[in-house]
């Protein structure tokens, strides 16, 4: 079995945090389980992780070493996708994994230039829209594009238009909790009055064409917070890019709608 496989599974952002431990002296060569956990903000056992610093330490790597080890492994892999496993429900003693709604709102947060959500589904949108919507107010020039599906109820029988107005009055007057306004896009064949051919079902994020979260999770607090749901986020421009072209696709040739602004 290779050393430190444990270690090479935690999230990028824990490993840093375990080299940067390790290099300042924060973490001892041995650290005790409790330390761990508080140093790597981790819950449950941590046997995996101990066991990973015991293999090192018989091989001679302790202490700084191990941080000189952590970021070498890292930069052999520089330049291929470093995936983090996004999970939201119950958290699994033992097993690190990052956090949907924290992977959300840091997206949003550090958003510099561009943000792309599409999601099938959101409750409460001033509460699931809060973070882009002050990104978007905070940051000039932050281009924000949602992708939305607008559903018809059953048994409503309304014309297509009827509904897009009905939704667009909920969403500007209700939903959206910003002062400026991104573009929003919805896939008419979900309106389809015999039936719906289609939904936009996709549920990701990509930001700044640079990192790209790909999840089972809608903007909705049951996904986010209470349901087994899984993602994954990846930091790699061109996979990312490939995510935003696509998107950018759907909206050049028609196949999805503008949500009007008023």
């Amino acid at each position: 079995m290779a050393i430190g496989r444990y270690i090479q599974t935690l999230p990028v952002h824990r490993r840093r945090r375990l080299a940067e431990a390790f290099d300042t002296g924060a973490l001892p060569d041995r650290p005790e389980p409790k330390t761990l956990r508080s140093t790597l903000k981790l819950h449950g056992n941590v046997d995996g992780l101990l066991g990973d610093l015991d293999d090192l330490a018989r091989v001679g790597i302790t202490g700084r070493a191990v941080a000189a080890w952590v970021r070498a492994v890292d930069n052999a892999s520089a330049g291929v996708p470093s995936p983090d496993l996004v999970w939201s429900g119950p958290e699994v003693p033992g097993l690190p994994a990052r956090d949907t709604r924290r992977v959300y709102e840091e997206l949003f947060d550090g958003a510099k230039r561009s943000v792309w959500v599409s999601t099938y589904a959101y409750f409460d949108g001033p509460q699931a829209f809060a973070h882009l919507a002050q990104r978007l107010d905070d940051v000039p020039g932050l281009q924000v594009t949602i992708l939305l599906n607008v559903q018809r109820a059953k048994g409503d029988t309304s014309a297509a238009d009827q509904l897009v107005l009905r939704f667009t009055d909920r969403f500007w007057g209700t939903d959206w909790p910003g002062s400026l306004k991104p573009a929003v896009y919805y896939d008419p064949r979900s309106l389809d009055p015999s039936g719906p051919s289609g939904v936009l079902h996709a549920k990701a994020v990509v930001v700044d064409d640079e990192a790209v979260f790909i999840t089972s999770a809608n903007l909705t607090e049951a996904a986010l917070d209470r349901n087994i749901e899984l993602g994954v986020l990846i930091r790699h421009r061109v996979l990312a890019t490939s995510v935003a072209n696509h998107f950018q696709a759907l909206i050049d040739t028609h196949l999805l709608s503008p949500l009007p602004t008023s």
